[in-house]
């Protein structure tokens, strides 16, 4: 079975537990990190060409005005075809209570029919909010699996949950 992790991921300034904390690696590429502990499986980075602020605020503003506007940012590179693989994970942060908008931009580019889709993502304690039912829309005709949702201050010690997930 062929495994395809595509995961859009943060670095620098986040939201933690109510702080504001630098972060030199983000939450989701934490995460992906975790699932090759007990998978095999290749990786796509869903990257801006347009690097967002390293300000949080910023970024969230910015965000904001994405989801509002349907924009879809531009990509330093794109994913074109998944064909060789099975099952698909894909893994984000939750902003503003969804996928951000340049991972909703590479997978509505991609055919998920007969793939299997399995969604991982982390949040300040909002949980999956809209997630799920956009990756339904997103990735049509794929067997969509149950979310796994993890808070960000949880990522670093969500390896037995993660694992769990997985094989389920």
């Amino acid at each position: 079975m062929n495994n395809l992790i595509i995961y859009f991921s943060r670095r620098g300034e986040n939201y933690l537990n109510g702080s504001l904390v630098n972060f030199e690696v983000g939450n989701a590429e934490v995460l992906v990190e975790h699932i090759k502990e007990f998978i095999d499986a290749d990786t796509f980075q869903v990257e801006t060409k347009e690097s967002y602020p390293d300000s949080y605020m910023e970024t969230i503003e910015i965000a904001k005005k994405e989801q509002e506007n349907n924009v879809y940012p531009e990509l330093k590179e794109y994913l074109d075809d998944i064909s060789q693989y099975d099952t698909i994970y894909i893994v984000s942060p939750k902003w503003w209570g969804t996928l951000p908008m340049p991972l909703q931009g590479q997978l509505k580019q991609l055919d998920f029919t007969g793939k299997t889709v399995k969604t991982l993502i982390t949040h300040e304690g909002s949980g999956l909010g809209n997630s799920m039912k956009d990756i339904k829309k997103l990735c049509n005709g794929a067997d969509i699996k149950d979310g796994l949702d993890i808070k960000g201050s949880d990522v670093q010690k969500a390896k037995d949950e993660i694992k769990e997930w997985i094989e389920y």
